[in-house]
């Protein structure tokens, strides 16, 4: 059942199921919480309390804040872990990753542990080379271009044909929904400002992390001109000792929905080792 909860004169959306340790579950940007779809009743039967987010401008949550930034967005984070009473593990997806990085540094006594998928967690610049040499990288980083300065729908739908090199089992509903609700007024606004901000604010707490760190790439994730190297620079900013990557190979930038088994495979492990440290 959808719940809600006001923070700086907005709402954010979320729903909670199940008994167990905390995990929050926070999606990227142009999504929602229907994102996790699919892991969330995993995480619920593996006996976890999954609390599903919707970002602030995002799914059921308010439009209107003064900011969409990663940092922004921790603030929302943690105040949901506090809401609900912590500590808890954040899932984060792509913003959603520098995000939970910013969360773990500010409240590292609410945080026990993060999941990054595909993050964007570091300031990021484009590679010339890969876009000569790279038809992934160069499609990819074009239509995210398109969608993100042009607020072009038609960018965003040519950017998720490279996303998700195999497409869950309702991907024609799922894209009509996606549709549909970012041509609602103010949704797409949402996404561009989203896709403009700078994941600087988190590479520059990355250092601060106390939590153990799980980060999970797509080797077909046209974002990055190599989606493991991306991580690996995620994973040496860490402390040394707390961060863990894991390649899954073919997967592009949405692992959850794309394979939420082979994510699954890796995340309950580190749910159980996490947990049982607080």
């Amino acid at each position: 059942m959808q719940e809600q909860f006001a923070i700086d004169n907005g709402t954010i959306a979320y729903e909670v199921t199940g008994e167990g340790p905390l995990v929050v579950l926070a999606h990227g940007i142009g999504d929602s919480r229907y994102a996790y779809r699919f892991m969330a009743p995993a995480l619920v039967a593996a006996g976890y309390r999954v609390a599903n987010i919707d970002l602030r401008g995002c799914g059921e949550s308010s439009l209107g804040w003064d900011s969409y930034s990663r940092t922004a967005i921790a603030s929302d984070l943690v105040a949901l872990v506090h809401h609900l009473g912590g500590p808890a593990v954040i899932i984060g997806h792509s913003i959603s990753g520098g995000a939970a990085t910013i969360s773990a540094a500010t409240a590292p006594d609410n945080i026990a542990g993060l999941i990054e998928l595909a993050p964007f967690t570091r300031a990021q610049s484009i590679s010339i080379g890969a876009l000569l040499h790279s038809t992934r990288y160069r499609k990819g980083t074009a239509c995210l271009a398109k969608t993100v300065f042009m607020g072009s729908l038609t960018g965003l739908r040519g950017y998720l044909e490279l996303a998700y090199p195999t497409k869950p089992h309702d991907w024609e509903s799922e894209s009509t929904r996606m549709d549909a609700k970012l041509c609602e007024p103010g949704r797409m606004r949402v996404l561009q400002a989203m896709g403009r901000s700078s994941p600087s604010d988190a590479g520059a707490l990355l250092a601060q992390v106390r939590c153990p760190v799980l980060v999970i790439e797509g080797s077909a994730d046209p974002d990055w001109p190599d989606p493991g190297t991306e991580g690996e620079r995620i994973i040496e900013a860490l402390p040394d000792g707390l961060g863990e990557l894991v390649v899954l190979e073919g997967i592009g930038h949405y692992p959850h929905v794309e394979a939420p088994g082979q994510v699954l495979q890796v995340v309950l492990p580190f749910l159980a080792r996490v947990s049982s440290r607080e």
